[in-house]
């Protein structure tokens, strides 16, 4: 390990307790910061201590508010910057604003690339996020960019519960590299769901394609939002004749009436990672919340100490 001083770990207001079980494993504390706000509500940084010459680290994931966390991402990679730290690292265990990765239509923004301009502008020198939503966004970074992958955490959780005859299932055609992913690390089949969207936030199943009928189906995506897709694929699956459903993703946005569907759907858990801080009202029984922080904080030293990243998932 470095020596100390010379890495130094920031939050902002995103997720404070997962940046401090990552402060945890790595065996120091939180750098001393304040984000708060100007009576107009402007965000204000204030750093407490010396940055000068340290290798900085800042924990903050552009979940909802995604506009008010991402403006204090920017501002304070601007106050390290201005401090003369020796680099800036940017870990965002969920990168918002990532589902507009191309233009799908006419006159559509890409905003997922806006944001890499302007965390690069801040003044950023690397990025470590975690399961993006789509992997082509690596590819919008000038700078180095460390792909963290949840798959191993949730597969872990499955392969303890010693489910018997289990089917991985991809909630879209989409999703079939992740889906399969996880079906090879649990040893089980694979099934996908063939649906089509009307409108956002809208999903219609059409056809499963693989075999469900008297087993255990194992829904996975890389979020659930408002968790449409997720449990009318499970209501498909148990109309068409398997026996269970479970459902799981790395990044829980359950945005609108997603915690609601979820609670009263037939799904029995919903397995998600705390890349995204679940406030208490979002914290219901079916939901099970499993950290990524020893990833994370795993991930951080080695790129401090220039060891390789990907040697984490062989």
């Amino acid at each position: 390990m470095a020596r100390e001083g010379d890495l130094k770990l920031f939050t902002g207001n995103a997720n404070p307790p997962l940046a401090q079980e990552i402060a945890d494993q790595i065996g120091i504390a939180l750098g001393e910061c304040t984000v708060s706000r100007f009576m107009d509500g402007e965000v204000r940084i204030k750093l407490v201590e010396s940055v000068r010459g340290d290798n900085v680290y800042i924990v903050q994931p552009t979940s909802a508010p995604a506009n008010e966390h991402l403006m204090e991402l920017l501002i304070m990679i601007d106050a390290l910057k201005r401090a003369s730290a020796r680099s800036i690292n940017v870990v965002i265990p969920y990168y918002g604003y990532a589902r507009q990765d191309r233009k799908a239509r006419a006159r559509d923004p890409i905003t997922a690339k806006l944001v890499a301009n302007l965390l690069e502008k801040a003044g950023a020198n690397r990025i470590i996020c975690m399961d993006l939503h789509a992997g082509q966004i690596q590819g919008f970074f000038d700078i180095p960019l460390d792909h963290l992958v949840g798959m191993p955490i949730l597969a872990n959780y499955f392969l303890a519960k010693n489910i018997e005859n289990p089917v991985v299932v991809s909630p879209d055609m989409g999703g079939v590299t992740r889906a399969r992913a996880l079906a090879e690390r649990l040893g089980a089949p694979l099934a996908i769901i063939d649906k089509r969207r009307p409108d956002v936030n809208v999903a219609q199943v059409m056809n499963i394609i693989g075999e469900i009928h008297g087993r255990t189906a194992i829904l996975v995506d890389d979020m659930i939002d408002t968790a449409g897709t997720i449990t009318a694929g499970a209501k498909a699956l148990l109309e068409r004749g398997a026996k269970d459903v479970y459902a799981c993703c790395i990044h829980p946005v359950l945005s609108g009436e997603g915690v609601k569907r979820l609670e009263s759907s037939e799904i029995r858990e919903v397995v998600v990672t705390n890349t995204i801080l679940l406030p208490p009202e979002k914290q219901i029984p079916k939901i099970k919340v499993l950290s990524v922080a020893e990833l994370i904080a795993e991930a951080i030293l080695r790129v401090h100490t220039h060891r390789s990243i990907s040697q984490l998932f062989d």
